[in-house]
């Protein structure tokens, strides 16, 4: 996956579509059918007789409202057999060549400790789980995520924390939300933000920021012409291209004009930083992919968001809290925070539902793993072989655009010896980051060593080497960080690799999860992820490739994603499908923005009304709200199904003004309403798209296709209808399909720096 949209170019090769060459069928107790699906032909016949149905066909043709199947099912290669699958797989991935990245970027070369990859990532009690709604039957992943917003709060210095969000971009995008709804004068709709946000982030902020209504001014400097409008300031600590300034007198200047002040900050370079709390700092939002979470050529990975408790109930995502049960024992729950934004519906000043669970869990163990000392160990280290690389450059006549930095540079120097670097580098296969000017980044990781400083040193023609990194000295005051971090027991309590394996599987055995057993809270509970769907996770072809690196160096990654988009396409008969959206949420937010996009290419800018029926899911709402539109709801019948009445009367009331209607389809009570091609020709007749939630697409797939019934666009919850692990509530990817006139509007994709 790439960054928030970010949709790569392109491949030239030929589709993955092709058919396979035939080969005998595997019998049936051999097939991935068999050992995947819980039916058998035994129980299956059961289930039919007691319906009073003889074939699976008829029972399709009986649940499904007339004329709704497809005459043509999707045009997709032929299955193949598990072995196949990752054969295949394996030798696509192959033309990913194993290039080193030092583009940066908010992407860094990691370790994750094999203690973690083992006993986390690839073990089903942890990947399978999913979202903590039954506190009693989540103990340990509760409690795993308590352990991630307790980290968090010791790197930042801050009050309070949630349990992971999507990505960086996104929680900074949430942050600005939170500012904006905790100022009284709603008339303030300035956000500032500073040049050294990474792109990707400043995007999406933008993106949030166009939907709303908000201003955004983009300046190094306070803009001091709109203090009174301003409503927050977004800070980069460090920068995007490496520099660390001194962020107290623009917080303190936010703080006088009575905006918000708003950090993103890298959580490993805190080990050595003043942490943004004790800068004064109300939001700290960043990734912790470096926390042992593979790049995956861009994720998902757990971003944090941390404020003081002043905002806490205006917090986004989860929040997990501390209780006691009946016995007086310690629990964990999972605080109001989601639900209360669900409540509050088209009142919600957030839509995400969810957080990125698994991978939260894994930089957690990873603090626990290397604790206090050997996170503080690895940042020291990363920032010393960059403080001698700088040295090093600097010796040969370059120059280091800024004194304090933690682990990137920004190289500055005649653009010949620039060039020739970056040959040298190319021919060693490492990448740099490229600068619109001609200049140089490097940023350095965990993986960096002695040697890869050396290597880099000899890229730019120095011969005299600087001494060891171990004589570097840290960050010099006055932004040296003072406070101890990672004080809480937990972060001490397991020092070598038995103790935490152990607290690892006490925690997993305190969960209910399909590798126990069925849950029955939703489609997305009934299926445990087949071990070969998810194998791949652990290839170095598909856990280092960078997202900023050249199309040329990951023309697998880009097969892959071009081959899932198109059959995305034909099993949603909306053809155009991007895979960028981080969670379902996402996708509708996404999908809505492309709506609005179009109608206002169209001049129809008035239509600001999204009609949804009251029994919708809570994000469809608040997703509504945060593209701008007004949510008018529709009533429902005794049955579930959406009051076509009440939907004429809607429209009749608001016809101009409407933009979409959103639908759940088969609907949030599991059934195939027999109305919904009404639905669709009715909004189309007054001017509007539909816009249906792909929750439960899972019961579409191969029978019918939503393109085809009038559907303009939805989104596909890919935990729920493929093999995503819902890993307790993320990584999740929420990819949306829509019609062609909607392409266009796909958001905006952010230039490479």
């Amino acid at each position: 996956m790439t960054p928030a949209f970010a949709p790569p170019a392109k491949p030239t090769q030929p589709s993955a579509t092709t058919p396979a060459p035939k080969s005998t069928p595997l019998a049936d107790d051999l097939s991935f059918l068999s050992r995947h699906l819980g039916p058998n032909k035994a129980t299956e016949k059961e289930m039919l007789q007691t319906l009073g149905l003889s074939s699976l066909e008829e029972l399709v043709q009986a649940t499904l409202p007339k004329g709704l199947a497809s005459a043509h099912p999707p045009r997709l290669p032929p299955a193949r057999s598990e072995t196949r699958a990752l054969a295949d797989l394996e030798k696509i991935l192959a033309a990913n060549p194993p290039w080193r990245s030092l583009i940066g970027l908010g992407y860094h070369g990691t370790i994750t400790p094999p203690v973690l990859r083992r006993a986390i990532l690839e073990d089903p009690g942890w990947y399978t789980s999913y979202t903590p709604y039954q506190p009693e039957i989540s103990q340990g992943r509760l409690e795993a995520l308590l352990n991630y917003q307790t980290m968090v709060l010791e790197l930042t210095g801050m009050e309070i924390a949630n349990a992971s969000l999507l990505d960086e971009g996104t929680a900074a995008a949430e942050a600005a939300s939170l500012a904006y709804a905790a100022m009284a004068d709603k008339n303030r709709k300035t956000l500032w933000l500073t040049p050294g946000l990474h792109p990707s982030s400043t995007s999406v902020i933008s993106t949030r920021a166009a939907a709303l209504g908000w201003r955004v001014v983009v300046s190094d400097s306070f803009p001091e012409k709109e203090t009174s409008n301003l409503f927050a300031g977004i800070l980069a600590y460090p920068e995007s291209d490496g520099r660390v300034a001194d962020p107290r007198p623009s917080i303190e200047q936010l703080k006088k004009s009575g905006a918000l002040s708003i950090m993103i900050a890298d959580p490993l370079s805190l080990f050595l930083l003043t942490p943004p709390g004790e800068l004064g700092a109300d939001v700290a939002v960043g990734s912790t992919q470096r926390f042992g979470v593979p790049i995956g050529f861009g994720g998902p990975h757990a971003a944090y968001f941390a404020t003081r408790l002043a905002y806490q109930r205006l917090l986004p995502g989860r929040l997990i809290g501390v209780s006691k049960d009946t016995a007086g024992r310690t629990a964990y729950r999972l605080s109001l925070q989601t639900r209360e934004q669900h409540i509050r519906r088209d009142r919600a000043t957030s839509n995400i539902c969810t957080a990125q669970a698994l991978l939260a869990a894994l930089a957690s163990m990873y603090a626990i793993h290397h604790g206090p000392k050997g996170l503080y160990q690895i940042a020291l280290r990363i920032h010393q072989h960059t403080q001698r690389l700088a040295a090093g450059l600097k010796v040969i006549g370059l120059t280091i655009a800024h004194p304090t930095f933690f682990d990137t540079l920004h190289i500055q120097g005649p653009p010949a010896a620039l060039k020739t670097a970056r040959l040298k580098a190319a021919q060693a296969q490492t990448n740099f980051r490229d600068f619109p000017n001609g200049d140089l980044g490097i940023t350095l990781d965990e993986r960096t060593d002695e040697a890869e400083v050396d290597r880099l040193l000899s890229f730019f023609g120095a011969t005299k080497l600087p001494p060891p990194s171990s004589e570097f000295p840290p960050i010099p005051t006055p932004l040296a960080r003072k406070s101890p971090a990672l004080r809480h027991p937990i972060f001490t309590s397991h020092a070598n690799e038995n103790e935490l394996l152990r607290y690892i599987r006490r925690l997993a055995a305190k969960d209910l999860t399909p590798a126990q057993s069925m849950v029955p809270l939703g489609s997305c509970t009934m299926k445990l992820n087949a071990a070969s769907e998810l194998t791949p996770l652990g290839w170095s072809t598909i856990s280092e490739p960078h997202p900023y690196a050249p199309a040329d160096q990951n023309p697998g990654y880009l097969r892959i994603i071009h081959d899932l988009e198109t059959w995305l396409g034909e099993i949603t008969g909306l053809p155009h499908v991007s895979l960028q959206p981080n969670a379902g949420s996402q996708g509708e937010y996404a999908g809505l923005l492309s709506i609005r996009a179009w109608h206002y290419s169209r001049g129809d800018t008035q239509r600001d009304v999204c009609l949804i029926p009251v029994s919708a899911h809570g994000t469809n709402p608040a997703s509504a709200v945060l593209v701008g539109f007004r949510v008018i709801p529709v009533a429902c019948d005794s049955q579930g199904n959406v009051d076509l009445s009440d939907l004429d009367a809607k429209l009749k009331e608001h016809g101009p003004r409407v933009a979409a209607a959103m639908v759940t389809y088969p609907s949030t009570h599991g059934v195939f309403e027999t109305a919904i091609r009404d639905l669709c020709a009715k909004v189309h007749q007054a001017g509007g798209q539909v816009y249906m939630d792909g929750a439960n697409l899972n019961a579409l797939v191969g029978i019918c296709r939503p393109g085809e019934f009038g559907v303009d666009a939805c989104h596909l919850n890919l935990h729920k209808t493929f093999c995503i692990p819902h890993g307790g509530g993320g990584p999740g990817v929420g990819p949306i399909a829509v019609a062609s006139h909607l392409a266009p509007f796909f958001p905006p994709i952010p230039t490479k720096p």
